[in-house]
């Protein structure tokens, strides 16, 4: 059954839970570092088949591995309570931090998978007339549970690979003389492409998309699928044209603006090559907490020496301060204030020569370089004006 349904459901539906829980990847055992670790899940449906006691449809929202909902089915009917039935569907979540509410109220699509059975069908009619109440017909997709979930893996695993080939694009445009940033309009204008997702830049994070695309790289190598899983491995990886100065200040913690969200965040990768290179830094974000960052750089896959980082990590309230007596400037965050600053200020405040690395492009280079910067970005040579600046001394170390 693949076309859209939307129909009236009686009151007697079962009631709906939805298991909202986390899915991180595994750090332990067969399929450490790529297959997702479930235990939240089987623990939620555990819980579920323990509490209820009457018919239940269970709506895994959840990014999962395929056939996840299975397993959820399993252990449902393994601790079955007399007159008790369950339905379990797949209904993948699609809502980007910053936007969620957005994206909840105005989806692209929902999706629901469910048995190709008549209770099934019944299932996915209930959760239908859920959604109904606001997500127009032609946005609700149903289909079998196992397409519903691969669906979800399939769509980041596009997305991150968009990202990817753009930043490998910026590579060839930084060798050749190429602007990146024209090179991906260009692109986009191609209405079988589009433009979304297609900005250079220092890498991808947060919470989906590298968990997922690992997940997929584990699913295909259980398939004996070992070319398909070597091509999704390969997006994974991104590069960083490093700044390796003294003091550094680092503008933006979090994967992306608009967030205090700093899973698999591109700053924390980029802090770890320069601590491992003996640098101080410097950070400042709008909204990262304090806590939070010092805990994503101690974490034993980043460092093995909390004192070492308290050493070399100084964290700002004021973008202005972290920038003062230091070597070099990385934009690791796209926030929208970054863009305001006064650039002029900072640049007077900086040791000499003053190195400006914008890793989201986001800032206007040509103006900063008439400041005096030296700076350094992703996918494009830039012209350096012949502009005489007056001497002026250096802040004191």
């Amino acid at each position: 059954m693949t076309a859209n349904i939307y129909s009236s459901v009686q009151i007697n539906t079962p009631s709906k839970i939805f298991i909202c829980v986390n899915t991180p990847t595994k750090n332990y055992g067969v399929g450490k570092g790529r297959a997702a670790d479930l235990k939240y899940i089987e623990s939620a449906a555990r819980m579920i088949a323990t509490v209820s006691t009457k018919s239940k449809i269970v709506v895994e929202k959840s990014t999962v591995p395929v056939k996840a909902a299975e397993s959820i089915a399993n252990i449902l009917k393994a601790n079955v309570k007399p007159g008790v039935k369950y339905q379990v569907l797949s209904n993948p979540e699609f809502l980007a931090e910053g936007t969620a509410v957005k994206d909840l109220l105005q989806p692209d699509r929902v999706l629901i998978g469910g048995d190709q059975t008549p209770e099934g069908h019944e299932a996915i009619q209930a959760l239908c007339w859920v959604y109904g109440h606001w997500v127009s017909k032609d946005r609700i997709i149903t289909m079998n549970t196992w397409s519903s979930e691969l669906s979800k893996l399939a769509a980041n695993a596009f997305l991150a690979q968009r990202i990817s080939s753009i930043n490998a694009m910026s590579a060839i445009c930084e060798s050749t003389g190429a602007d990146v940033t024209e090179v991906a309009h260009a692109v986009g204008m191609d209405t079988r492409i589009g433009n979304k997702f297609l900005k250079a830049s220092v890498g991808f994070g947060g919470s989906c998309f590298q968990k997922d695309v690992l997940n997929l790289v584990y699913l295909c190598e259980c398939l004996n699928l070992p070319e398909v899983a070597e091509y999704w491995q390969q997006i994974i990886e991104c590069l960083f044209i490093t700044v390796t100065n003294k003091n550094i200040a680092i503008f933006g913690f979090a994967f992306k603006k608009d967030t205090g969200d700093t899973r698999e965040s591109a700053a924390i990768y980029i802090c770890k090559y320069l601590m491992d290179e003996g640098a101080k830094l410097h950070i400042y974000d709008p909204k990262v907490e304090e806590k939070q960052l010092i805990t994503e750089l101690t974490h034993p896959a980043i460092s093995d020496d909390p004192s070492r980082v308290k050493e070399l990590v100084t964290i700002h309230k004021d973008p202005y301060k972290a920038a003062e007596n230091t070597h070099a400037l990385v934009v690791c965050t796209e926030w929208d204030e970054f863009i305001n600053y006064d650039y002029e200020k900072i640049y007077g405040s900086m040791l000499k020569p003053a190195f400006l690395f914008d890793g989201r492009i986001i800032l206007d280079h040509q103006k900063l370089m008439g400041l005096g910067f030296n700076v350094i970005t992703i996918g494009k040579r830039l012209q350096r004006p012949n502009v005489h600046r007056p001497y002026a001394p250096a802040p004191a170390q």
